[in-house]
């Protein structure tokens, strides 16, 4: 006979509720300060806590005092996350790019600071080995590379300037999965810049074919991979597409171009980004405008789209957006009246079904979940 105490018993009956209710940190990143395109009100970098079992999302406080952390992103193996500081020509010689080491209660240290060497820093990612990461500046067609260090700090390794920089947006910058690929989202050009991304030195190289030009006027802004990165999508600013592409070995080729909105919308409106779900079924974008999601469901054979529906926000000027890790639960940032809506995901049908209230946090542009 198995003898349990009432101690033994409510320890199992704690580790069993702190399981189904695992907590995972997640970051915000949010505006300061007022902008031409946005009044910020925040403080800096906020730290909020998912509830994993039933999507609730907890504000907790500001960790990271800077100015317009508008980008932030954790590294996976949980020791760093990185910041961007958005600033313009009138605030200081350039944007930056802020280094932290992350505590064990998700506080954050700063490490240090390294100019990107252009304005408006918007977007930063790192390469599948994690020893470099990438910044785009929306001012000057400049993308920097940086080498990461042991302890997560940032050194300069390599600056692309791209054409055209009185008129270049650079947005952001992907790595395909096998880490020899970099695919620069330029808003300004209408053009996604290929390269070859050296995993040893962490150059970047144009490929033979060194870039896809996409419909004038529609302005890439975010990008991602299919799966099996046999496709990408485009999300498009400014026309409020994206464009399905077929990634080939000298290039890609455009194969559709799908509204973001429904056919009946006639106001103002841009795209802001974009996410494949983890399955790989299904794709989302955010509308600044409509004020929603779309979600679309992902052809596996043809890469193509179709439209699965259109969800509001529940707020303005949705900005980035994050699926949950376990793509159960997605989370829109609402710029413009400072709350984070959250949304249950049908994970047969890709539909979003309302959930929870939205929570307030001041002028959120970002939602990065970071690891345990």
């Amino acid at each position: 006979m198995i003898k349990i105490t009432l101690i033994s018993l409510a320890v199992i009956l704690t580790t069993t509720c702190a399981a189904q209710h695992a907590e995972t940190p997640v970051y915000i990143g949010t505006y300061t300060k007022k902008e031409g395109h946005v009044d910020g009100k925040a403080k800096g970098i906020f730290l909020a806590m998912q509830d994993s079992e039933n999507g609730s999302l907890h504000p907790e406080k500001t960790v990271a005092k800077i100015t317009n952390p508008s980008f932030v992103k954790a590294s996976r193996d949980g020791k760093n996350l990185y910041a961007v500081s958005e600033l313009g020509g009138g605030d200081a010689e350039s944007g930056f790019i802020y280094s932290f080491k992350r505590n064990k209660d998700n506080s954050l240290e700063e490490l240090g600071r390294i100019s990107t060497e252009s304005f408006a820093p918007c977007h930063i990612e790192l390469d599948q080995t994690e020893k470099f990461v990438f910044v785009s500046n929306y001012m000057g067609g400049v993308v920097l590379v940086y080498k990461r260090g042991g302890d997560g700090t940032l050194e300069k390794q390599q600056k692309i300037q791209l054409e055209n920089p009185e008129a270049s947006h650079a947005h952001s910058v992907s790595i395909t999965s096998d880490n020899k690929s970099a695919y620069i989202s330029d808003l300004g050009n209408d053009k996604i810049w290929i390269f070859n991304f050296d995993a040893k030195t962490g150059k970047l190289n144009p490929k033979e074919k060194p870039f896809l030009e996409l419909e004038k006027g529609s302005g890439p802004r975010h990008f991602s991979f299919s799966k099996d990165e046999k496709f990408a999508f485009s999300m498009n600013e400014l026309n409020s597409t994206l464009s399905v592409l077929k990634i080939e070995e000298d290039g890609m080729e455009i194969i559709q171009n799908i509204s973001t909105l429904p056919e009946d919308f006639k106001g103002e409106n841009s795209g802001a980004d974009i996410h494949l779900h983890p399955s790989g079924q299904f794709v989302y974008s955010s509308n600044r405008g409509h004020n929603s999601i779309a979600a679309f469901k992902v052809d596996e054979n043809t890469g193509k789209l179709n439209v699965i529906g259109h969800y509001p926000t529940k707020g303005e000027t949705p900005r980035n957006f994050a699926i949950s890790p376990e793509g159960k639960f997605l989370y829109a940032a609402n710029q413009d009246t400072s709350t984070i809506s959250s949304f249950k995901v049908n994970l047969e049908t890709g539909e979003l079904g309302e959930h929870l209230l939205p929570v307030e946090v001041m002028s959120p542009v970002c939602v990065e979940f970071a690891e345990n």
